[in-house]
């Protein structure tokens, strides 16, 4: 059994993909694996991942027709004999000793996730979205969502997760729609008995414009929009589902709009508790609590 296994979906990253793999075979945490996911990619990803594999024997190759990061994660996961599980795009890097630290810190508190700090790099600067500055355990519900800043920052990638915990849950990624990872992430906080947080640890977000996201905002536009309230319903549902004991207004999702020739004229927004009606999707009209 492996200390964390790694997933990576590929798809048409050729450009990024040595930078990536390069911050995985160097990491100072020698007891991993590298399952690398080839998403139907149609540039030269995949035998670059062959030409990796056949130098180190911790990369696993799995081949499957093109169904988005979803159905990739799940593959990974599905042949993963790790005792945790981390997630890296194939535009993204980390750290050399970003899994030493957090399988350390995560076997330390016995923890079932280990969080650490999500930078974005974009046209050469970096900013931090997610800000790990001590270490610290957090348990209640509360707690867990808060330090994630699960509202606004549902990212799957600066964690490690213990297996047995997505597992035992029965936690996988929705498959085949875009905005995957809210539903994943916000079960996974839900079900861990606590997060520790590792400071000094980095995850590296590369803005891709020609990523999925990037992209689905381009040419899929009305699509990623629906996907992206499907998730948040999701969310929500699950939340009521659990009878989640949160702050109230930390999740929206849009219940019904009202068009006319395809534009929005009245929509209706919910969360956990509370209902509020907007006009034009947007001038608030009332809101009251269900």
């Amino acid at each position: 059994m492996a200390k964390v296994s790694i997933v990576v979906p590929v798809y048409n990253t050729e450009k990024f993909l040595e930078k990536c793999l390069n911050s995985l075979i160097g990491q100072t945490l020698q007891d991993i694996e590298i399952i690398c996911v080839n998403d139907g990619s149609t540039d030269n990803s995949l035998n670059i991942l062959t030409d990796y594999a056949n130098k180190d024997s911790r990369i696993k190759i799995v081949n499957q027709e093109n169904k988005m990061q979803g159905a990739a994660r799940n593959a990974g996961t599905a042949v993963a004999v790790g005792e945790y599980i981390g997630f890296v795009d194939s535009d993204d890097w980390v750290d050399l000793d970003y899994y030493e630290k957090l399988y350390n810190t995560a076997k330390k508190y016995d923890m079932d996730i280990a969080l650490a700090t999500n930078v974005r790099v974009k046209n050469d600067t970096e900013k931090k979205r997610l800000n790990i500055t001590e270490e610290k355990v957090y348990n209640s519900l509360q707690e867990k969502i808060d330090v994630c800043e699960q509202w606004k920052n549902e990212c799957p990638t600066n964690k490690i997760y213990r297996m047995s915990m997505l597992r035992n849950n029965h936690i996988i990624w929705p498959e085949m729609m875009y905005c995957e990872d809210k539903l994943f992430t916000m079960k996974a906080i839900y079900y861990a008995n606590g997060i520790v947080t590792v400071p000094n640890t980095y995850y590296y977000y590369y803005w891709n414009p020609k990523s999925t996201v990037n992209f689905s905002l381009k040419a899929h536009h009305s699509r990623y929009l629906r996907h992206k309230n499907i998730a948040r319903q999701r969310v929500l549902n699950f939340l009521k589902s659990k009878n989640a004991e949160i702050r109230d207004k930390d999740f929206w999702a849009i219940r019904k709009d009202f068009k006319i020739f395809n534009i929005v004229m009245f929509r209706i927004k919910e969360s956990l508790h509370t209902e509020k009606g907007l006009l034009f999707g947007f001038i608030p009209l009332w809101q009251k609590g269900v």
